[in-house]
């Protein structure tokens, strides 16, 4: 049976295959109709022996026999031209709405639009903006579109469309067409970016490329204007850099000569003070001088932190003792000034690592700042506790506060919050800067809380054990902002929980 079965459907073959040959279409076209008549056939076959069966139940089997074979022969040629001609009807329409399709894309894609064949030759050029185009370019029908390209840009075109060939389906490249040498505008090239799009058969091979040309040259121009504003910039970063080490050896060499010189002088080593007078203008000349120093050295820290040259040098250290040295160096300025600095440091405080010239640069500053900026009878508190592996430093003043809207501001360098009433307090405006920039390398966090007449609280947070520093040779991949924000300001009351100093007198704070 199945060798039967074969036999029929090579017969089948042979007679459809003749029979469409000389109705004409192509190869494909036939073999998809071939595949119709199968079809059909196979259906017939059953029905040449349904039909006659059904026709004998009604009337003899004389008359249904040659009834039923008529009626399925009949419905087998009806079927077949029917369905072929569908077919050829469809395909037709297909062909036909094609070409009106590539049309309409040609007379309407944005920029220049070209066809090209798999060797990269141009065979149709269009596009809303082709007359603007072929106003300067050279002639690219039936020619190489590779010729129009810079020659230094010619091997990003060919990449582009090899990949298309190995079998993507699109690529975009950037490239530089050259201009006429006299033109309108004077440019030598036309910047435009090239988006090929791959035309693939039934197979997957590439048989043509679609490509849209579109003018970048004003994104080309942005971005060298921006390359040049970033190497302006880094040129004056160095210029900068380079006047912080001129800086560094220019100033600092004498204001050293000026500070030993005075203490020599202080210290009545050659001779005594004819009169008070004389101590006095040469302690001035020492606070002068140690002043500028100080401004020096902070000026080239704020350098370092910003270029991400700052070194920390971690260890272990008692942060009490730390606190106890900051309160003993300003508690002399701060009884000058009449005003009551105290410490709080929470009972049985651990070791913390970091660095701690750091911190005591933190607490300094902030000290420092708070004695400035509060008045004769006013109250200055240091407080450090930890809580959860966390270091809690706060420093509160009652001293002449911060206005809300100005809070922003504070911290960036050379920047000072003024107002009628701060602006006879000196200063450059730098400390509480490299404070931010101190506690970001480790990893911390810097709140502020003020409130203008009443005082200030500012509390630093960071990881106790040192792990919010990068491990040295790591490299970090978000860069320390400087100077930094600031942080979400805690609330101005409970600041440090109760319970964790006996005795504590809170510092008046609005």
């Amino acid at each position: 049976m199945s060798k039967i079965a074969e036999r029929a459907a090579a017969l089948v073959d042979r007679v459809a295959g003749s029979w469409l040959s000389r109705t004409g279409g192509v190869a494909a076209v036939r073999q998809h109709e071939l595949t119709i008549l199968r079809r059909l056939a196979l259906l017939s076959s059953a029905a040449l022996v349904a039909v006659p069966a059904g026709l004998s139940l009604v009337t003899s089997p004389a008359v249904a026999l040659p009834v039923g074979f008529t009626i399925v022969s009949a419905a087998f040629l009806f079927s077949a031209v029917g369905s072929i001609a569908l077919s050829r009807q469809n395909t037709a329409t297909a062909a036909a709405a094609a070409p009106v399709a590539e049309d309409f894309f040609m007379e309407m894609a944005a920029g220049l639009a070209l066809f090209l064949d798999v060797q990269g030759n141009v065979t149709a050029v269009g596009g809303r903006d082709k007359r603007d185009y072929l106003a300067w370019m050279r002639d690219p029908i039936d020619k190489g579109f590779v010729d129009q390209i810079h020659i230094s840009d010619r091997i990003h075109f060919l990449q582009a469309l090899d990949q298309l060939r190995q079998g993507d389906e699109s690529a975009t490249v950037d490239l530089r067409i050259e201009r006429p040498s006299v033109s309108r505008d004077n440019r030598q090239f036309s910047y435009v970016r090239m988006d090929l799009t791959a035309r693939q058969g039934s197979d997957g091979t590439l048989f043509s490329v679609i490509a849209q040309l579109r003018d970048v040259s004003v994104e080309q121009q942005l971005r060298q204007e921006a390359q040049s504003r970033a190497a302006d910039a880094r040129s004056a970063n160095d210029a900068k850099s380079r006047f912080l080490a001129a800086v560094s050896h220019e100033l600092r060499t004498p204001l050293n000569a000026i500070l030993g010189f005075s203490d020599i002088l202080l210290g009545e080593y050659f001779g005594k003070f004819e009169n008070e007078r004389q101590r006095e203008y040469v302690g001035l000349v020492r606070d002068s001088g140690a002043h500028l120093l100080s401004v020096v050295n902070t000026m080239l820290d704020m350098s370092k932190i910003e270029a991400g040259r700052y070194e920390l040098c971690l260890e272990p250290f008692d942060i009490a003792a730390v606190v106890r040295s900051c309160e003993a160096m300003l508690t002399l300025q701060a009884k000058t000034k009449g005003v009551t600095l105290t410490s709080r440091i929470q009972r049985g405080l651990d070791e913390v690592v970091a660095d701690q010239r750091a911190i005591q640069q933190i607490l300094i500053n902030l000290v420092g700042n708070a004695v400035k900026f509060t008045d004769t009878g006013g109250a200055i508190s240091i407080d450090a506790s930890m809580r959860n592996g966390v270091l809690n430093l706060c420093v509160s003043d009652t001293g002449i506060g911060i206005p809300g809207d100005k809070l922003e501001m504070l911290g960036q360098p050379f920047v000072q919050i003024q107002n009628d009433y701060s602006r006879r307090f000196e200063g450059t405006g730098l400390g509480l800067s490299l404070v931010k920039g101190l506690v970001a390398l480790h990893g911390g966090d810097f709140a502020i809380a003020s409130t203008p007449g009443a005082g200030t609280i500012i509390t630093i947070s960071i990881a106790a054990d040192g792990s919010g520093i990068p491990a040295a040779g790591t490299a970090r991949e978000d860069l320390v902002e400087f100077p930094p924000r600031l942080k979400a300001a805690p609330a101005l009351v409970g600041v440090l929980e109760e319970g964790l100093f006996d005795g504590r007198e809170q510092a008046k704070i609005a």
